[in-house]
């Protein structure tokens, strides 16, 4: 970067003078500093005491910096680094009549973190899988270069030479799509990415990071052998052992296929043992491998036969209970005096209830209901010789509350929001539905039929963005929720919640009335009224912009009046339009002129400073210009301001 000085040249050519006042500035040149940094600039100075300092970039821009000046010493601090430090700062010391400066680059970097590498799913033997590696917050990207290996191998190279519209941190990626084999297995996913920006020192330059690969294999060959055997007499025992290939190992599920053909999850392990059976344990029995790309299964049907006298359990076959209820159990005998009772679970878990016995009747008291007895029950009666068993299946759900409707913010029109409608405490969450409605209009619906890994209350969430209107207010929106449980008989299957809709409009058309105008004589009054349209009404805050750009606040009314103005009273100020939606701002430029004044006299000291005036005032006449076109155009250059007067 070339710096030109301009007029201050001449400046320093005059204060450069003595030998005996010296400046040096650290670091020297340049400095090179990553965005998000700290980096400070030192000036100090021999031969004077005290100096004072003054920093400023070379084109006039805000430091945006901390100036700490100590003795000999000025120190501007820049944190953290952001783009708009990225300039030529100058450093101007002042002894007496002598002036020094010392200019220093600062040039700017972003490359703070290693890459991340994302997968498009588990690598499954044989099926494409895309790898992203992303580098995040780079600049200049323009130089950026990403290279993808698997092992030794180069999967994909990339390069972002595309010119950059602005300065800005950019997260860029590479992606590359390929088939895990069984070589894949213990090989590493690399993804180097580098700056290649030689011209400026910095480390480091090169960042990479390592995946290693993990390839699955679905279940297949599940097999499934009984002992003793696959019919068995009333009272019996089986024990079923499963087994199937995959990588990783599949975890094995037993199930029973219910007479509605839903399946009734009775083991998480390899060996299912039932003993005490039943006729009523008859019926088909699935084993399914699970492990993380898929699941293979296989059936076996178990055939138990005989019943001696009889024994009823009620309310049914089965219950349908709401976990955190009272379920209570009961098991009846008949053609049987003097019976005998037991209660246990189907699988052998703990029986978690109350069991208590009179004459021929037994009752299992389960309260509060919990996701340990989610079980098939087992009511055995024993008559002398002879043994009976009925078994109940306690169903669990849980749906005990209404949706709740929550916004991601205030309702502004124009402005996208994302409304949620959540769903506390449900089970089982496969059969929960969700749909948004506004007004009569169903505007999003969604389902959760993804697996279960495990029993557990679930709060379920549906959420979708709109773009409300002020046509939206007095609307509402409504979020219903059904549990979609068919085969169990509980009510209500569906709650919903419902909320009014406000839209709030954020504030506009700000306009300023000036009376009796924006340019007045000292002493004058003016009254500056503002307006501003908006939902609710805007509130009104007058404020005069300072000389530091910050803007002082005045007053709290529609209309601001001045009265008895000085010439000091000329500037900015700045109307904004206030409500909860947004602020709409307004500006008008106030002008104070001094009244002319009669008095005619001549004196030798006017003639000194007329002279003197006539060479000062076109020169700053010349350079005020010059600074108000830069500033029409968005940007000062003394560049371009010296080649406007050739």
């Amino acid at each position: 970067m070339v710096v030109i000085f301009g007029a201050s040249n001449v400046l320093w050519l005059v204060f450069a003078v003595s030998q005996a006042f010296k400046m040096e500035i650290f670091p020297e040149n340049r400095v090179v500093a990553q965005i998000g940094d700290v980096i400070s600039l030192t000036c100090s100075t021999t031969g004077c005491e005290p100096p004072s300092f003054s920093w400023r970039t070379q084109i006039d821009s805000p430091l945006n910096g901390k100036v700490r000046n100590e003795g000999s010493n000025s120190t501007l601090t820049m944190d953290p680094v952001s783009f708009n430090n990225e300039h030529a700062y100058v450093c101007t010391a002042t002894c007496g009549s002598k002036k020094l400066e010392k200019g220093i680059q600062v040039e700017i970097y972003s490359f703070p973190k290693d890459p991340e590498i994302h997968l498009s799913g588990p690598l499954e033997l044989e099926k494409p899988v895309t790898v992203t590696c992303l580098v995040p917050d780079v600049y200049p990207f323009d130089r950026l270069e990403i290279n993808l290996l698997k092992g030794n191998d180069l999967l994909k190279n990339k390069e972002f030479l595309e010119p950059m519209e602005g300065k800005s941190l950019e997260t860029k990626s590479l992606e590359a799509t390929f088939i895990p084999t069984k070589e894949d297995i213990g090989k590493a996913l690399v993804c180097q990415a580098k700056l290649n920006i030689d011209e400026i020192d910095f480390e480091p330059k090169e960042r990479e990071t390592t995946k290693k690969l993990q390839v699955y294999i679905s279940p297949k060959n599940t097999v499934i052998s009984a002992n003793p055997s696959t019919r068995l007499q009333e009272g019996g025992s089986v024990t079923m052992t499963c087994s199937s290939e995959g990588l990783p190992a599949p975890q094995i599920f037993w199930s029973k296929k219910l007479d509605n053909g839903n399946l009734q999850l009775l083991s998480g392990n390899a060996t299912l043992t039932l003993i005490a059976m039943r006729i009523e344990d008859s019926g088909i029995y699935v084993c399914e491998g699970v492990n993380e790309v898929g699941k293979d299964g296989k059936e076996v049907e178990l055939i138990v036969q005989e019943k001696p006298f009889t024994v009823e359990i009620s309310p049914g076959p089965q219950v349908i209970a709401q976990i955190g209820d009272s379920v209570v159990l009961t098991c009846g005998v008949t053609g049987c005096e003097s019976p005998s009772f037991s209660w246990r679970t189907q699988i052998d878990s703990p029986l978690s209830g109350q069991v208590k016995t009179e004459g021929t009747k037994s009752t299992l008291t389960l309260s509060p209901v919990s996701f340990e007895n989610g079980h098939s029950y087992l009511c055995t009666v024993t008559c002398g010789h002879k043994k009976l068993e009925k078994r109940i299946s306690v169903d669990l759900y849980s749906f005990p509350r209404d949706p709740e409707i929550k916004m991601s913010g205030l309702l502004v029109s124009g402005n996208p929001v994302t409304v949620s409608c959540e769903v506390p405490s449900v089970y089982p969450s496969d059969r929960l539905e969700i749909e948004l409605f506004k007004g009569e209009s169903i505007i999003e619906s969604k389902t959760f039929l993804e697996d279960m890994d495990k029993k557990s209350l679930e709060t379920k969430s549906l959420e979708m963005t709109f773009i409300p209107t002020t046509e939206d207010t007095g609307r509402v929106l409504i979020c219903l929720a059904q549990l979609h449980v068919g085969e169990m008989e509980f009510e209500p299957k569906q709650r919903q919640s419902i909320q009014t809709l406000y839209v709030n409009v954020a504030p506009r058309d700000t306009t300023i009335l000036v009376s009796p105008s924006s340019i007045l004589e000292e002493g004058s009054s003016v009254n500056m009224t503002c307006f501003s349209n908006g939902l609710p009404t805007p509130e009104i805050l007058w404020s005069r912009q300072l000389n530091n750009g910050h803007l002082q606040p005045l007053s709290e009314n529609s209309t601001l009046t001045l009265t008895s103005t000085k010439m000091e009273d000329s500037g900015i100020y700045v109307c904004e339009g206030i409500n909860q939606a947004g602020i709409s701002r307004k500006e008008v430029e106030l002008i104070i002129q001094g009244r002319e004044n009669n008095k005619d006299y001549f004196s030798p000291e006017l003639l000194v400073l007329y002279c003197a005036s006539s060479l000062i005032i076109p020169a700053i006449g010349i350079i005020i210009y010059l600074a108000r076109r830069a500033n029409m155009k968005g940007s000062y250059s003394l560049v371009e301001a010296q080649k406007s007067k050739v």
